[in-house]
């Protein structure tokens, strides 16, 4: 009982880090219709980025830092590569990006994994458990981070222009929305949720080039479950696919807890082809 307490409680923590994630992936999806298949990648980054800067800064000033790169490095992403690409080529050019992240960095990173030492110590009594406390900081604060998200989209006019492209881009061009601003900055976002995700991940993951070839796979599902462009749709699909795999490995080994979620989304393909969860993807 002890065991499967805690890895639903751990199944919580990494879906709401794996929903920031999907999220970017998500509304990247929903406003460039674009498969980024490099996504993963873009998370790994932000693992080995908050560990290099925290060497200097300390990790709270690298949690910071390091989404403020991603977006940066979004926006040079989307204006050099992704905005010269046929829409049909982009899952060729996001693979092909991605093989460049992950070969770049073991070549300068190197190819051992490491661990990042906890940034907060101790542990803290839950459900009569001595459970991690940075994993509970690191599941509020990646739980704040998604309502900040959805705060901006609703109340800010940046916010507001991208939900207007992602509805109707020919009318949010006719009504004078930098449609191709709008969409640049939407990438950044997306990429810097992906780092962001990284970086609340390190201290509880292992830190290698191959880090985001585990992660995407989870995020597609989450999308894909939640309803492509549905972003709420797709934090509730993460959360619910973390818990099932948490809950299922207290029983089976996780190769059994992945089939049980490829099984879920299958069945919700068929049954809802659209998504489990009810709304529009535009």
């Amino acid at each position: 009982m002890d065991l499967a307490i805690a890895l639903t409680i751990n199944g919580l923590v990494w879906g709401l880090i794996v929903a920031l994630i999907a999220l970017g992936l998500s509304i990247i999806f929903g406003l460039l219709d674009i498969i980024n298949v490099a996504h993963g990648d873009f998370f790994m980054v932000g693992t080995v980025l908050v560990l290099v800067i925290a060497g200097s800064t300390g990790f709270w000033i690298a949690l910071i830092l390091v989404p403020l790169l991603g977006f940066a490095l979004g926006l040079v992403i989307e204006r050099l590569i992704i905005r010269p690409t046929a829409a049909a080529l982009t899952i060729a050019t996001t693979f092909g990006l991605s093989m460049i992240m992950q070969e770049s960095v073991r070549a300068t990173f190197g190819a051992q994994a490491r661990r990042m030492p906890m940034p907060v110590d101790g542990t803290i009594r839950v459900f009569g458990l001595d459970y991690d406390i940075y994993r509970l900081l690191a599941a509020a604060f990646a739980a704040a981070c998604i309502a900040a998200f959805f705060l901006f989209l609703s109340r800010t006019t940046l916010g507001t222009w991208i939900r207007a492209v992602r509805h109707d881009r020919e009318t949010a061009t006719a009504l004078g929305i930098p449609v191709a601003r709008v969409c640049a900055i939407t990438f950044g976002l997306g990429t810097g949720l992906a780092l962001l995700g990284g970086a609340i991940a390190a201290p509880i993951t292992t830190v290698e080039f191959r880090t985001g070839v585990d992660i995407l796979p989870a995020c597609f599902m989450a999308v894909i479950i939640g309803g492509l462009g549905n972003l709420g749709g797709t934090v509730a699909a993460a959360l619910l696919l973390a818990v099932l795999e948490g809950s299922v490995s207290s029983v089976a080994d996780p190769t059994t807890a992945r089939i049980a979620s490829l099984a879920l989304m299958s069945v919700v393909l068929l049954v809802r082809p659209h998504g489990l969860f009810a709304g529009a993807t535009r």
